[in-house]
């Protein structure tokens, strides 16, 4: 029975978001490039897909609607999913992801910044890439860690974001998730389909996420000291 639940559910997200997608394509050709109106279309996406396949959330605070950067910590490749479920905001992805089938292309034509872990001069061109957006006044989404893991508190945070927002005086929110089963994390070698197959067959995957309040700061260890103080605590009360 489970198995049969997740491959019902995996084809109607494949469906589902080949629908949305193609919305996207089709409203860029009628009526010119427009991102906002594809981020409504992506929010959309989330909003209903979600449910369908399980996914039970349980948010606390504030999603912002300003330019700022949410700092997350990493669980899961559904993390930037359940962000954009509440916010317009530019998450930044792995390189990886602009390959999959779909979503690569969902990911590319609804506002996702690529980013190649392994490359100096990709991380600088991220950066810049990410200013531009803030001055465009949208949200940005990093997750500092760098990494997915199953830890009970957050690893060492990358310094490159909480830079670049204390040097252009850009506010921090912080951003905690979390998901009832260690089993629905998404570390190691674990590959797409096995996990979605094994963890989607479950009726319900039940995941809490809370928004803090902006954190401003002209001192980048500040920032991330204060950043990675809230989302720990934040966790310590999840679990």
């Amino acid at each position: 029975m489970k198995k049969i639940r997740a491959i019902w559910r995996l084809c109607y997200f494949a469906v589902y978001t080949l629908f949305r997608v193609g919305q996207i394509v089709l409203s860029s050709l009628l009526k010119g490039e427009n991102i906002r109106r594809s981020m409504r279309i992506r929010q959309k996406w989330a909003r209903h897909l979600l449910p369908a396949i399980g996914v039970d959330i349980q948010a606390k605070g504030t999603p912002p609607d300003f330019p700022c950067i949410l700092m997350c910590n990493h669980r899961s490749y559904l993390d930037p999913v359940i962000i954009l479920h509440d916010t317009f905001a530019y998450p930044v992805s792995k390189a990886e992801v602009s390959g999959w089938p779909i979503v690569g292309y969902g990911a590319k034509v609804s506002g996702v910044l690529f980013l190649q872990r392994e490359s100096t001069a990709s991380r600088k061109f991220t950066l810049q890439a990410i200013a531009q957006k803030l001055n465009e006044s949208f949200p940005v989404i990093l997750f500092p860690e760098g990494t997915t893991h199953a830890e009970d508190q957050t690893i060492a945070f990358k310094p490159g974001g909480f830079k670049l927002a204390a040097a252009n005086r850009i506010p921090i929110v912080p951003v905690a998730i979390d998901y009832a089963a260690k089993a629905d994390y998404w570390i190691g070698n674990d590959t797409f389909l096995p996990h979605f197959i094994r963890r989607f067959g479950e009726r319900h995957m039940y995941v809490q996420i809370h928004y803090g309040e902006a954190i401003w700061s002209d001192d980048p260890e500040v920032l991330l000291e204060e950043t990675q103080a809230w989302i720990n605590a934040e966790l310590r009360e999840i679990r």
